[in-house]
């Protein structure tokens, strides 16, 4: 498979998680849940905006060198509304620490989150197969979406075992909105990292 079509079938991977995760976070009272359909999205930009690089960045008659600078526009504002979703997901989890932890299903959040973990594993091998064509910049850019598909792997792993608790005990609701801190470190990290690539891009340094 070339690398758009990696791209494209981890892309729709992540979009079709966003939905499920959403309705089951909503339904099952799981800020978790939550915090990675916010991670899901946020990978679906990331990976819409490598696919965007590849073709902006294409050399053309009228512009031979591309456009650079949309790309890094895009990647600048996905950056932005990232670090606020996380923020407000990181707010609603200390909340539920500090007040209380709401009653949580554990059933559906095992279920969504233990299907989010597979289908991100096997996003990660099809990023994962197949040669890349150079090592240029555009390869570095699939190698960065399959880390972040496999830390997502991880991350929902993290949570199909704490509704697997809750579910196995009828309590530990605590252990949700932890979840969700946890998950919102790994996006925040993943929005600072971005952050950083963008401004060492501006300043001509190599990513």
């Amino acid at each position: 498979m070339t690398r758009s079509a990696r791209l494209w079938t981890v892309l729709v991977l992540n979009l079709a998680l966003v939905a499920a995760l959403a309705m089951v976070g909503w339904t099952a009272h799981s800020v978790g849940v939550w915090a990675e359909g916010t991670d899901y999205l946020a990978d679906a930009a990331g990976t819409g905006i490598a696919l965007a690089a590849f073709r902006l960045g294409t050399p053309t008659a009228a512009r031979p060198q591309g456009r650079p600078k949309a790309t890094r526009y895009a990647a600048g504002l996905n950056a932005g509304w990232l670090l606020v979703f996380t923020l407000a997901v990181a707010a609603e989890a200390t909340d539920r620490l500090v007040t209380g932890a709401h009653h949580v299903h554990g059933l559906p959040v095992l279920v969504v989150s233990g299907a989010a973990a597979v289908l991100m594993l096997a996003g990660a091998l099809v990023l994962a197969s197949g040669p890349d064509e150079s090592d240029d910049g555009a390869a570095l850019s699939v190698r960065a979406v399959l880390l972040d598909t496999v830390a997502d792997s991880a991350a929902a792993g993290a949570a199909a075992a704490a509704g697997a608790v809750i579910f196995a005990t009828g309590g530990f609701y605590w252990l949700d909105p932890m979840a969700a801190l946890a998950i919102s470190v790994v996006v925040a990290a993943q929005a600072v990292r971005l952050v950083a690539h963008i401004s060492r891009s501006s300043a001509g340094t190599a990513p």
